[in-house]
C-alpha cells in the first residue's frame, strides 16, 4: 500500500471536500480522486460516501481513520528528529465543553496552544449540552459527569465552585437577603428544567425552591448576563461570575456548590501526537488554574 494514498485519505476525511483537500495538498482535485480510488481498490472497500455536505466516511473509512492517523503521527515523529516539533505538529483537534467553561476558560488557553503549535487547528464546541464521543462529535470532551462505561481515557480535570449572585441594582430594589429563608420571596434565573443535560445542574432546589423564576435559559452565560442586568438571582460558576463587576456574591458562606469537570477521549486516539499534546496541555492548564476555579474556597 502506498503511504501517499493514506495522506490523501486523511485530508479528504478532514475537509470532506475533494477541492479543499486538493488545495491543502497543492494538487488537482482529479489527483485526489485518483488516489482515493487507488486506496479503495487496494483495500477492497469503499471509504467515502458522497452526500449533500460533501464526502462522508463509511464504516470502513471510520475504522481506517485512527490507524492512518497513527501512521501519520509515527511519520511525523521521524520528521521531528530533524525538525522543530512545534512547526511539524499539524491536523485538527475538536474539543467539546460546557458553554461557560469553554468560553471563559478554554478559549484563552487554547489560543496559547495554537500560538505554540501554529500548524495545529483547534475547534472548540462550547455548547450548553452534552457533546457525545460515541457520535464522534469531538475528539476530546470535557463533561460534568464521569461516564460509567465506554472505551475512553478519563481524567478528573478540575473541581469548581458555584455561588449565588445578583446585580447591585437588583439588590437595591428588593428586600435584604440575610439568610436562606429570605430567598423564597426573591426572583431567580435558572435553567429550563426539561432541557437540563446533566444531573449535576440540579442545584437550585437544594437552597429551597423559589416561588418565582423570571427567566430560564439553557446557557449559563445567558443566565449570567441576565443576572448582571438585574433580572434576578442566579447560581453561577465563580470562575465566570467573579469577573463581572456588576455581580455581587450573596450569602457567600452559606451557598457554595462544588462540581467537577471530567475530561475524556477515545482510547483509539491516545497515541496520535496532536491528541496527546492537546490532552496534556489541558491537563497542565487545569492544574495551574485551581485558584481560578475555586475562587478562594479551600481546596
Amino acid at each position: 500500500m502506498d503511504w501517499n494514498n493514506l495522506r490523501f485519505f486523511l485530508e479528504v476525511a478532514r475537509t470532506r471536500q475533494l477541492t479543499a483537500a486538493a488545495r491543502s495538498l497543492a494538487v488537482e482535485h482529479t489527483t485526489v480522486a485518483r488516489r482515493i480510488q487507488a486506496l479503495e481498490k487496494d483495500l477492497g472497500q469503499q471509504l467515502f460516501a458522497r452526500g449533500n455536505t460533501g464526502y462522508r466516511l463509511t464504516e470502513a473509512g471510520r475504522r481506517l481513520l485512527p490507524k492512518a492517523e497513527a501512521m501519520e503521527s509515527a511519520f511525523s515523529a521521524i520528521e521531528r528528529s530533524s525538525s522543530d516539533q512545534q512547526h511539524m505538529m499539524s491536523g485538527q483537534v475538536r474539543i467539546g465543553a460546557p458553554d461557560g467553561y469553554g468560553a471563559v476558560v478554554l478559549a484563552p488557553q487554547l489560543s496559547a496552544l495554537t500560538r505554540q503549535y501554529p500548524n495545529l487547528g483547534v475547534e472548540l464546541l462550547a455548547v450548553p449540552r452534552t457533546v457525545h464521543l460515541s457520535r464522534r462529535e469531538a475528539d476530546i470532551v470535557i463533561t460534568l459527569e464521569r461516564p460509567e462505561r465506554g472505551p475512553y481515557i478519563i481524567t478528573r480535570l478540575s473541581d469548581y465552585v458555584l455561588k449565588l449572585y445578583a446585580s447591585a441594582d437588583y439588590l437595591q430594589r428588593h428586600a435584604p437577603i440575610t439568610c436562606l429563608e429570605d430567598l423564597r420571596e426573591h426572583t431567580f434565573i435558572s435553567y429550563i428544567d426539561d432541557l437540563l443535560y446533566s444531573k449535576e445542574l440540579f442545584y437550585l432546589e437544594e437552597i429551597g425552591k423559589p416561588r418565582h423564576v423570571a427567566l430560564r435559559s439553557t446557557s449559563i452565560l445567558a443566565q449570567q448576563e441576565a443576572a448582571a442586568a438585574g433580572a434576578g438571582l442566579a447560581i453561577l460558576p465563580a470562575f465566570s461570575a467573579a469577573r463581572d463587576k456588576n455581580l455581587h456574591c450573596v450569602l457567600s458562606e452559606q451557598i457554595v456548590f462544588t462540581r467537577t469537570f471530567w475530561m475524556l477521549m477515545p482510547i483509539e486516539l491516545k497515541d496520535i501526537a496532536r491528541m496527546k499534546i492537546t490532552w496534556n496541555f489541558l491537563r497542565s492548564q487545569a492544574d495551574a488554574n485551581q485558584a481560578l476555579m475555586m475562587q478562594g474556597t479551600p481546596t
